[in-house]
């Protein structure tokens, strides 16, 4: 039977078949150090659990939720956005809460996008910035280009060479899973850009709050005007560690914003109301655990850069995010991001994420997510040790077993 017109439009997941391969090793009994997923380990704060219990012990909140967001909740990514960047936020008509910046995105996808519209999309990306589009019928014009003197460029061959004149910019900084930051200065340019050819900016904040070196990356709202244009998606999956509670949220332009309720208000009653309460109490929070989450990748990052490094494989240090995104050692390099990464679960028993599932041009590199404890981080980078000298010693031997197969 033909596969449906969507599904054949999304190539198969490669994420899948390093998952595959993970669980036959952990079937045989191996210990496998997942650095793939960017899955925190760290537990949700006690407060955000307590008032969570709170919550839930009364009946009325386990009704049907507001899909669109409590306006409590609301109002308190408001106040973040203002305490945080200085932005002005209406609760009412520049912010709707999400199930998550993933469900955000692909709803504005579904909102905005008519058939055939074009979208620019950095390459490599997360992967729901280019599939959210291609299921609502986009296409993607791919910028391989990083946050500097060569992305304005970029974009202007992008309108140049598009036909219709793209609808939409997405933007991804502190990115997944390049972990690059951009600057005021650069978010000023763009939007300068966008306002100028008529173009949508959906910029992606997930990581606002991972990073390191005591540089706040800053929101393209900042810029004076970018509302106009703009609409930001975040997340607090890994600010206050709570990925699996679903919640995120999407703010800025009124007339974005409006579009995007109106399609989830088809789609969902919003997240658990105790849920939502919850969130907005870590909001409303001083800081301190969204400090202590920090603090803890940072130590992470510092051990696995410094262990990697002493095993024989240098990644570069990541200056945000909860990622690593490291070139594939030289002598490896010709087989690509998949073929290395399963080489790593096979040889190695560490689990990385192959880049070239973030789009074709991040195939010479791997994303390593900070989602172990220090201790497995060096432990992980004893066993790449191991791998790499025996590898080296004995080339042709080290082969994926998919390859035998």
């Amino acid at each position: 039977m033909e596969e449906f017109h969507k599904v054949r439009r999304l190539p198969p997941y490669v994420f899948e078949q390093v998952n595959r391969l993970k669980a036959s090793a952990r079937s045989r009994g191996a210990d496998i150090i997942d650095l793939g997923m960017g899955n925190p380990d760290l537990p949700t704060p006690k407060a955000i659990v307590d008032k969570l219990c709170e919550v839930v012990r009364d009946p009325r909140t386990h009704r049907y939720s507001s899909s669109r967001g409590i306006p409590g909740l609301r109002r308190a990514q408001a106040n973040y956005y203002a305490r945080r960047f200085g932005v002005k936020l209406d609760p009412d008509t520049q912010v709707v809460a999400t199930l998550g910046s993933k469900e955000g995105f692909a709803n504005m996808a579904q909102a905005i996008t008519a058939p055939g519209d074009v979208i620019l999309c950095p390459n490599p990306t997360y992967p729901i910035h280019a599939f959210g589009f291609i299921m609502s019928g986009g296409v993607i014009r791919s910028l391989q280009v990083e946050p500097d003197d060569g992305f304005i460029p970029a974009l202007e061959r992008g309108i140049r060479h598009s036909i219709p004149k793209p609808l939409a910019l997405i933007l991804n900084y502190p990115s997944n899973p390049t972990a690059q930051v951009a600057s005021l200065d650069f978010y000023k340019e763009v939007v300068s850009f966008a306002k100028k050819n008529d173009i949508i900016i959906l910029s992606d904040l997930a990581y606002s709050e991972i990073y390191f070196d005591g540089n706040p990356p800053p929101s393209v709202l900042q810029v004076p005007g970018a509302i106009d244009v703009a609409v930001e998606f975040t997340s607090m999956s890994k600010t206050f560690s709570m990925p699996g509670w679903r919640m995120g949220f999407a703010v800025g332009n009124e007339r974005l914003i409006s579009a995007l309720t109106r399609v989830k208000s088809y789609l969902d009653y919003g997240a658990f109301t105790p849920i939502q309460v919850a969130a907005a109490h870590a909001l409303n929070g001083d800081g301190a655990d969204i400090a202590e989450v920090r603090d803890i990748y940072h130590k992470r990052r510092d051990v696995m850069v410094d262990a990697f490094s002493r095993a024989g494989w240098v990644v570069p240090a990541p200056a945000a995010s909860m990622f690593a995104w490291a070139p594939i050692p030289e002598p490896f390099k010709h087989l690509g991001s998949l073929e290395f990464s399963k080489l790593l679960i096979e040889h190695a028993d560490v689990a990385v994420a192959p880049g070239v599932g973030f789009g074709e041009h991040g195939d010479d590199h791997v994303r390593i997510a900070l989602v172990e404890n220090e201790h497995r981080i060096r432990q992980a980078a004893r066993n790449i040790k191991r791998f790499l000298a025996s590898s080296a010693k004995q080339p042709n031997n080290v082969v994926p077993l998919a390859a035998h197969r």
